[in-house]
């Protein structure tokens, strides 16, 4: 069944590749399954907008569709078809080891190359590795930071993945052999994976580092003492030396991020400290400031 990925994405084929990001991104957050929980449709509607977005956010891939409609993933089977036969015409004496046909794709090879395509490569078999394919895949920074397995569904079949902790934004992974299929007995293409880790609310990543800001009562900056603090591994206890300053800065050693594919080694926690000033003060309090303030 051939799926216009143009209507699904709701824009025109002219739309710029600044125009697919920005369609994807909002239907992705739209129909994303965690926010739609008791919506059946939404997991299918979000795998097509992926699927989607996948094929028109790479100019190479949109190329092929543009041109070849719903047989753009067999395109290089086709361009090598058609390489195939200038380099077979004329050639009567050279020999194949195996015998096969194209009778998955006689009529396109037919429409393409002419209605003598066929019989000159029925009983020859050409072997055509499987084109790769490749996708998105979005990660919470808190999924990024634990090795885990998940779930694709590619061409209808169910891949299990472990996804190592560590995994960067952007960064590729290669599954081989689930790609797309080879002809004729030829290997499979492969499956590469782009990591789309989101921001986090309280972390920001930089490499194996974290950064983040912890308020502060201003009781606890002058005179110090112990707070609890979010790290993305659980909570721990850091003592606050007295007098500290609004802005400063403390590092947390080894409670950054883990270094991908390196078991036990982490990056570091840096924390900036945001002092809050006291409201809602009683009478008794502000008058203990101004004698503060005349001492």
């Amino acid at each position: 069944m051939f799926i216009d990925y143009y209507k699904v994405l709701g824009i025109d084929k002219n739309a710029s590749q600044q125009d697919v990001k920005n369609a994807y991104r909002k239907l992705a957050r739209k129909y994303h399954p965690d926010l739609n929980p008791n919506d059946h449709s939404a997991k299918a509607n979000f795998q097509q907008i992926n699927e989607a977005h996948e094929v028109l956010s790479d100019p190479v891939k949109r190329k092929k569709y543009d041109q070849y409609g719903k047989d753009w993933q067999h395109a290089e089977q086709f361009q090598n078809a058609g390489h195939y036969q200038e380099q077979t015409s004329g050639k009567r004496g050279r020999r194949f080891s195996d015998a096969g046909d194209f009778e998955g794709f006689s009529d396109f090879f037919e429409s393409m190359f002419g209605s003598g395509f066929e019989s000159r490569t029925r009983g020859r078999q050409m072997r055509v590795r499987g084109e790769d394919y490749t996708a998105q895949l979005q990660l919470d920074l808190s999924d990024a930071f634990e090795t885990h397995q998940k779930t694709l569904t590619v061409n209808g079949k169910n891949i299990r993945i472990t996804i190592p902790a560590g995994i960067e934004n952007g960064q590729t992974i290669k599954i081989t052999g689930h790609g797309g299929p080879g002809i004729n007995g030829a290997s499979n293409g492969d499956l590469y994976i782009t990591f789309i880790i989101a921001d986090h609310p309280r972390f920001k990543r930089q490499g194996n580092n974290l950064y983040t800001t912890v308020d502060l009562d201003l009781y606890t900056a002058v005179l110090g003492g112990e707070i609890t603090v979010d790290t993305l591994s659980g909570k721990v206890k850091v003592k606050v030396q007295p007098e500290t300053q609004n802005g400063t800065n403390v590092k947390l050693k080894n409670k950054g991020f883990p270094a991908y594919k390196n078991k036990g080694q982490f990056g570091d926690l840096y924390i900036t400290y945001s002092v809050k000033i006291p409201t809602n003060l009683t009478a008794k309090q502000k008058e203990l400031f101004r004698e503060l303030a005349r001492l």
